[in-house]
């Protein structure tokens, strides 16, 4: 369980003796290795690895085997006579050629550093789906810790409301209280009751998201996350973060590698413009001659297509893929610096609570409980005293919940870990 103490106010959670208690390590891990939309997206990476062979592969030589002038009427004597016989392959003429067209200008390379350059892309747009669902991972991780905090404050509440009541159930049958005003505290004792139901069904709700975000087939009740649930005040300055963005990021890593694949592309389509020879040779047989061969070569005129389409949209597209960096590098320092604003304006509300806020909401609810007890406060003063505390309490909590979601809004940001 989640333990506050009144001197520091510093939340611990200790192992629950479940058969799953994951940390934040392990749960990330699980998802690298578990995630069906992470296993499908590396596939892809495979399939780009095997077009690479594609790209590379030589052009097939061709093979063409031909016999010409067959006589399906033709007949023929014996050299030491009798009848004659049919022959109608008698005059045949049997050919064979091997061609092979021969790539000029480094198409085959080019073709094979387009691919790589697309598998390289392939690999960022991987690295960034992942890391969109790292937030989403983190999200929930910090969604769970802090449901478990909230159920160990309203667990904690009910258990002091409950040792108020005991109390005032003894100065009622001594008469020191009217009935009136102990049946009020037992109407205000629902509330409490609602928070710990409420903050049950948040934690199993928050649980059912990680699970399924590990594709875990795990019970709810036999599954659960341990972690820190507090704040740091250490944080780099924004322009180191925005300096690490620019070299972390995947998406801007996959859009720099578009424009340099767009000009591999433009110079394949210039290659692809020029002329490819297709050497032959041939063979046959021709009698009296036994066998003979020939060469050839033949040459494409290429008058009307010389791939000028091709070579026009290429340079178009190194054109919108330099736009489409510039967007990229803009939405980095945008990212950056709505996390940034986001993380200091929780620190900022947060740094009074745990200086002040909670250590006055302990005593405020303390004194006027204890004189509350002894009739030297009215019980409207009481349980105010409770809702303050309750609400402060309540607050903070959700407020370093919404730090740690910051936290992992500008780790996202940033394109890796800077804040754990």
């Amino acid at each position: 369980m989640l333990v506050s103490t009144l001197g520091s106010n510093v939340w611990a959670q200790p192992q629950t003796g479940l058969s799953q208690t994951l940390t934040w390590d392990q749960v990330r891990e699980r998802f690298q290795a578990q995630n069906p939309t992470l296993r499908a997206a590396q596939i892809s990476i495979d399939e780009s690895r095997a077009q690479e062979i594609t790209a590379y592969l030589r052009p097939n030589p061709d093979l063409t085997g031909a016999v010409d002038q067959i006589n399906p009427f033709s007949t023929q004597t014996p050299p030491n006579g009798g009848p004659s016989v049919y022959a109608p392959f008698a005059y045949a003429f049997p050919a064979g050629s091997v061609s092979y067209l021969h790539e000029r200008q480094h198409k085959r390379e080019l073709r094979l550093a387009s691919q790589q350059k697309e598998t390289a892309i392939t690999a960022d747009q991987y690295a960034d789906q992942e890391r969109n669902l790292l937030f989403n991972l983190r999200s929930a991780f910090v969604q769970t810790l802090q449901q478990k905090a909230i159920l160990a404050l309203t667990r904690d509440n009910l258990a002091y409301y409950d040792r108020l009541m005991e109390v005032s159930a003894a100065r009622l049958k001594a008469g020191d209280i009217a009935k009136v005003d102990y049946q009020r505290l037992e109407l205000q004792r629902v509330q409490y009751e609602t928070d710990v139901q409420t903050a049950l069904v948040n934690l199993r709700t928050a649980k059912i998201q990680l699970l399924m975000l590990l594709d875990e087939r795990t019970p709810v009740e036999r599954f659960d996350v341990t972690g820190t649930f507090d704040f740091s005040n250490e944080t780099q300055p924004l322009e180191e973060l925005q300096q690490v963005a620019l070299e972390a990021r995947p998406d801007l890593k996959a859009a720099i590698e578009s424009v340099d694949k767009a000009r591999t592309d433009h110079r394949l389509a210039i290659a692809n413009g020029s002329t490819d020879p297709t050497f032959g040779v041939d063979f046959a047989r021709n009698p009296p001659i036994p066998v003979y061969f020939g060469l050839s070569v033949s040459i494409p005129l290429r008058i009307f297509d010389r791939n000028q389409g091709e070579k026009v949209r290429t340079q178009q597209d190194i054109a919108r893929n330099e736009r489409l960096q510039d967007a990229a590098r803009a939405q980095v320092f945008s990212d950056v610096d709505s996390a940034y604003a986001t993380i200091e304006s929780n620190l900022t509300l947060l740094r009074p609570y745990k200086e002040t806020y909670l250590k006055e909401a302990v005593e405020v609810r303390d004194t006027v409980s204890f004189a509350y007890t002894r009739g030297g406060a009215s019980l409207l003063d009481f349980l105010q005293a409770q809702q303050d505390y309750r609400s402060t309490e309540l607050n903070y909590l959700n407020l370093v919940g919404s730090y740690l979601t910051a936290a992992a809004q500008l780790n996202m940001a940033v394109g890796q870990e800077v804040i754990r």
